[in-house]
């Protein structure tokens, strides 16, 4: 059927018009907002290479998810940086470990905001690494490394945390998470599993502000090829399979392709992670005059809602909220 050539034109001419017919909505409870807890008190010290963004000390994090929780954020996810590291990144596992410290904290303070919690052993590891180093090798050994995930996993939802989001792409590690909470009472504790999370450049800032950048190798044999999709859709339906109640694409922008599909096959709530390096860009070009850093900040959180995104962990969440 023809269509007279300016209808189209007709319904782009006010922004009112425009808003009334707009296809993709964007919401601040589309938002989960990250944030990397340090220990001291008082402190608020800005991440150099992610300009507006902060180490909090326990303190401040309470305050910051205050003002988090007032924009109509629903979440925040919590990175931790230890007091110390070491082989087996035992800091991720402690009962009274940074992270833990914070969902205590934040629990006791703020009231309406959901803490989930990154289940990863990179930033606490001295090797930098997201599991344990096989004896006598630089090869990270998986099913050592499950234990250790499901113990970070509980002792997070025993300080409090509403969801745990596994993040160190180790094979089966949503099952034993999910066994793991189930056998000690925390059957209704989601899963919101990083279900394909490639080895990305963009990645970059965030291991500055996390203090995880590995001291040997690279993370290239545990995270996923960015050329690869299918493969995204196996590790999907295995993380599923083993319980996951959310899934996540990591990262967003140069993987919409992969979240578009993600949403078309399968039925759970899909989020994806607007990463550091995505984040980075975009106020880089800004502060040089390249570009209108608002814009591009709404435009780039608007094509990742419209390729499926429901929840959308980003690093904007607080001025795209205050627009919004």
């Amino acid at each position: 059927m023809a269509f007279p050539a300016n209808r189209s034109r007709r319904l782009r001419r006010t922004e009112l018009i425009r808003s009334m017919v707009r296809e993709t909505r964007l919401s601040p409870k589309n938002f989960i907002y990250p944030l990397f807890v340090c220990p001291g008190s008082g402190i608020k010290r800005e991440i150099s290479s992610m300009p507006g963004n902060y180490h909090f000390s326990v303190d401040l994090v309470v305050e910051e998810c205050r003002e988090v929780a007032a924009l109509g954020i629903p979440a925040v996810i919590l990175f931790g940086l230890p007091e110390a590291k070491d082989e087996s990144g035992s800091g991720a596992y402690a009962d009274d470990g940074i992270v833990q410290r914070a969902i205590r904290a934040i629990k006791a303070g703020v009231t309406n905001l959901l803490v989930i919690t990154d289940v990863c052993l990179c930033e606490y590891t001295s090797h930098g690494h997201c599991g344990v180093i096989a004896p006598g090798t630089e090869e990270v050994d998986n099913d050592p490394s499950l234990d250790l995930l499901a113990r970070s996993a509980v002792s997070h939802v025993r300080a409090g945390a509403d969801i745990v989001a596994p993040s160190d792409m180790m094979d089966g590690r949503v099952a034993a998470i999910r066994k793991a909470l189930d056998s000690r009472g925390f059957s209704q504790t989601p899963i919101l599993a990083y279900a394909a999370k490639y080895a990305s450049v963009f990645y970059g800032p965030f291991r500055e502000a996390a203090e995880s950048a590995p001291q040997f190798g690279d993370r290239r044999a545990y995270q996923m090829d960015p050329a690869n999709v299918r493969e995204a859709m196996r590790e999907v339906a295995l993380d599923i399979q083993e319980g996951a109640d959310i899934v996540m694409v990591k990262p967003a922008l140069p993987f919409l392709d992969v979240i578009a599909r993600v949403r078309r096959e399968f039925r759970l709530p899909v989020a994806a992670y607007q990463v550091s390096g995505e984040y980075s860009m975009i106020r880089a070009a800004d502060r040089l005059g390249w570009l209108d850093g608002q814009r591009a900040m709404m435009e780039s959180l608007t094509s990742i809602r419209r390729a499926g995104a429901e929840m959308i962990l980003t690093y904007f969440a607080k001025d795209a909220a205050r627009l919004l």
